[in-house]
């Protein structure tokens, strides 16, 4: 990649998310005619354009459901949908909580550095309280938000996380996650070398540790561990397998063919709106 001007910062945990992807993605044979990733804004969204594949490069926040009308119009395709804590969880909230109720089949990673990066170093919605930046200048007053027990507690069929100075782990997490069939969400934890002093490679080192003997179907204790504030514990929380939007649509059960394959008359369609 050296003849690429890449815009992260050395050190930025967003270069071994980028690499550990590529190599599930070879892993899993996907072919990048067949893949589309999805972004919003920010420096975890500009990670579609250091792959080769098909990609939308959207709005702030809007990933989830550009990623979702993809998948709608053509099944067939692999489609993950990518961003950062800011772009996903705050811009992006309300798209969040939707697109779990809806379980489209579509893959979620969020790069999760726990402050703006791109924007240069204001709180994100996962900072943690009383972190100290150039704005919020006296600390955070709010307790972060947490992807994951909001995810488990709106029954999500794939709860996961794992942290990028862990690129075994993360890979393994990576391919069950595009595995899954329904909506997947992967939080993963990564540092930002130049904007986040706290939240560093040492600090995530002495405060990850990794789900063991822990049952993914019990959602009681899913959201007990990841209610987890002190520890994070890296690993598959919580999976519900249960019908995605494209099974319960019942364009589906009687037109098996995805919307990019079939006949329309445009001229009759059109008609019906004037």
């Amino acid at each position: 990649m050296d003849d690429i001007d890449i815009a992260w910062c050395p050190g930025c945990g967003d270069f071994p998310i980028l690499e550990t992807l590529k190599e599930a993605l070879v892993e899993l044979d996907i072919k990048p005619n067949n893949l589309v990733l999805v972004s919003g804004i920010g420096q975890a969204a500009k990670t579609p354009q250091y792959l080769n594949c098909n990609f939308f490069n959207g709005l702030h926040g809007r990933s989830l459901p550009t990623a979702w009308a993809i998948k709608a119009t053509n099944p067939e395709l692999v489609v993950i949908a990518e961003s950062g804590d800011g772009c996903s969880y705050g811009e992006g909230g309300n798209h969040f909580i939707h697109t779990i109720r809806r379980n489209p089949n579509i893959t979620n990673f969020v790069h999760n550095n726990m402050i703006y990066g791109l924007t240069k170093g204001q709180a994100s919605p996962t900072s943690r309280f009383g972190m100290k930046t150039g704005v919020q200048v006296d600390g955070v007053i709010l307790d972060p938000f947490n992807p994951l027990t909001i995810a488990i507690g709106l029954d999500a069929s794939f709860v996961a996380r794992t942290y990028a100075g862990d690129q075994k782990h993360m890979k393994e997490m990576m391919i069950k996650t595009i595995k899954h069939k329904g909506y997947a969400l992967l939080d993963i934890l990564q540092p930002c070398v130049s904007f986040n002093k706290v939240n560093t490679y040492q600090w995530f080192k002495e405060r990850i540790y990794y789900l063991e003997n822990h049952d993914p179907t019990d959602r009681l204790e899913a959201l007990k561990r990841a209610a987890e504030v002190e520890k994070f514990p890296l690993g598959i929380f919580y999976i519900n397998e249960k019908p995605t939007f494209e099974e319960n649509t019942e364009v589906y059960h009687t037109n098996k063919k995805p919307i990019y394959k079939r006949e329309r008359d445009l001229k009759k369609f059109s008609e019906k709106f004037l």
